[in-house]
């Protein structure tokens, strides 16, 4: 079940619309803090969407909703179920999105 919710929600995580996109990053930040752990999952499929040109958008807001997500993230889950994804994320990334991500994981 959680994976179809999911799955539906992804692609408004790097939405073309700026606001879907807005939008979607700060509903995850909401949900982030209910589901916990529980989202083990799927945070394979999360990161990268919440990550990939989030982190890199030259608009104000979607920056700030992602990094209060990955933020969120660091706060509610175990760090065990972070490090590999975020690590994966960290190599690939370029510019302030793998400053940031590189500064979470230390």
């Amino acid at each position: 079940m959680l994976f179809q919710i999911f799955d539906a929600f992804k692609p408004r995580l790097h939405d073309s619309n700026s606001k879907v996109n807005q939008v979607a990053l700060e509903a995850m930040h909401r949900m982030i803090p209910l589901l916990k752990d529980n989202l083990s999952p799927v945070i394979n499929m999360l990161i990268p969407a919440i990550v990939d040109n989030n982190l890199n958008s030259k608009n104000p807001g979607i920056y700030a909703a992602a990094t209060n997500v990955i933020h969120a993230l660091c706060q509610h889950l175990d760090n065990s179920l972070l490090l590999q994804p975020f690590c994966t994320k960290a190599q690939f990334l370029s510019g302030k999105a793998k400053q940031d991500l590189t500064e979470k994981l230390a």
